[in-house]
């Protein structure tokens, strides 16, 4: 996990723009939380609701009421392991019978579940919640590779053309989005939806007197349809790099 980070930090290249790091459980590691603090970044993870943190999160006694259903309180724990204590925050919801609840239900506090999350933060406990789920939508934008561009269970023999296989994968996912906002569509759409509605078309070759046309089915739009899209694009100026013109030989 430290080396996925110092990678993607690498990325780039100076880390002084980054307001926080936040991460679900998976990232839930005493390494990657020393290294974050040896970085001097702010973070939330997600704790990984092992015995004893269940244990200490039934065990807080001060709550602060947040609604009817939330409170939230906070401890400091030095887990096996780890070199020092750190706080954890907790987020305690009250079951309710039609609605679904985020966190884990704990037996030792039954009608409640909690979420706990380690924090470098010395934030209000509310505020390490609310900011914590304000976190981009990185688990959709992954859904979206493996069910919409089927990103998953492949594996050529060759490592490098596995990488090479995925990292296309990529780039047609950024294209799609690069295309979205060329064409000013207002909201953002998944890579099935823009399949369905603009790119799949029924079609039939045809001529219009000594012409060959291609007639778009009326069904999906027809060209009127798409003509807007068309225009949006062909007048779309892409922020690419500056073009090398060499000088002609004399």
């Amino acid at each position: 996990m430290v080396e996925f980070l110092k990678e993607a930090l690498a990325k780039l290249q100076s880390p002084e723009g980054i307001r926080r790091v936040r991460a679900d459980a998976g990232f839930f590691d005493e390494k990657l939380l020393s290294y974050l603090e040896e970085q001097k970044l702010d973070s939330i993870v997600v704790a990984r609701l092992t015995r004893w943190l269940k244990r200490e999160a039934a065990r807080v006694s001060e709550w602060r009421a947040l609604e009817a259903t939330y409170g939230v309180g906070e401890f400091r724990l030095q887990l096996w392991g780890w070199d020092r204590a750190r706080r954890f925050v907790v987020v305690r919801e009250e079951l309710q019978e039609r609605k679904s609840s985020l966190g884990r239900k704990l037996m030792e506090v039954p009608g409640s579940t909690f979420r706990v999350f380690v924090t470098s933060l010395a934030d209000p406990p509310e505020e390490i919640g609310r900011d914590y789920h304000q976190r981009a939508c990185v688990e959709q934008r992954i859904e979206e590779l493996k069910s919409n561009l089927a990103a998953d269970d492949f594996c050529l023999k060759q490592f490098y053309a596995t990488e090479a296989a995925f990292l296309a994968i990529l780039m047609l996912f950024n294209l799609l989005g690069e295309f979205q906002r060329a064409t000013g569509m207002t909201s953002y759409r998944r890579p099935a939806s823009l399949r369905a509605q603009v790119f799949l078309c029924g079609a039939i070759l045809g001529r219009a007197g000594h012409r060959t046309v291609l007639h778009l089915s009326s069904a999906w739009g027809g060209l009127e349809h798409r003509n807007a899209l068309f225009d949006r694009l062909l007048a779309y100026f892409g922020p690419t790099s500056p073009k090398f013109n060499p000088e002609p030989a004399t």
